[in-house]
């Protein structure tokens, strides 16, 4: 079994350009290459396991920050998918409404998180067995993760994500541009599943 690149249906970006989106989207395809890289030279260094021992606990190390790398550019790019439309009236609504006083709160808050300072991603999830939601900062993609969580948004903070359209003093505006392109409609799917 190997990987594909997802395509995606992305319209024009507000606060995006379209060479940002491929530079990233350009990235997106390095994470599926090695991931799949990865786990051809696990499979061949295996043929001697003990000999390759070292080798291969590096590359399963490895492995999950490619794999991950590769999971959550995928829940960004999505959640831009088919254009922007505003969250609706709901249990999601209702539930971010709850746990931070209202809406316009859980949209500062997410805002906040993401002006963190280094690389990583912040990351809205959903407890089910909690029944809360959570807004986390993830580094390097598989540290810091909810341990069995769904992702419900995912906003990419590292520079990559920015660069080319905004430089890191200007973070914010990236922030304002990826929540004015979100499609609340992809979370709010990801959220009843």
């Amino acid at each position: 079994m190997e990987y594909k690149e997802q395509k995606f249906n992305l319209p024009e970006l507000k606060g995006l350009s379209s060479k940002q989106i491929e530079v990233h989207l350009g990235l997106y395809a390095g994470y599926v290459k090695h991931v799949n890289l990865i786990r051809e030279k696990i499979a061949e260094l295996e043929s001697d396991k003990e000999k390759n021992a070292y080798l291969i606990a590096e590359l399963r190390r490895r492995f999950s920050f490619e794999f991950d790398g590769m999971r959550m550019h995928e829940y960004y790019f999505e959640g831009f998918e088919s254009g922007a439309k505003e969250i609706s009236e709901g249990e999601l609504k209702n539930a971010l409404a709850e746990k931070y006083g209202s809406f316009e709160n859980f949209i500062e808050h997410f805002k906040a998180v993401g002006m963190s300072r280094g690389i990583g991603w912040t990351t809205l999830y959903w407890d089910p067995k909690g029944n809360t939601p959570h807004v986390t900062w993830v580094g390097d993609h598989e540290l810091g993760t909810l341990s069995g969580l769904p992702i419900l948004v995912a906003m990419d903070m590292w520079e990559h994500a920015f660069m080319v359209d905004y430089v890191p003093s200007e973070k914010v505006s990236y922030i304002d541009a990826f929540l004015s392109n979100l499609n609340w409609e992809v979370v709010e799917n990801r959220f009843s599943s």
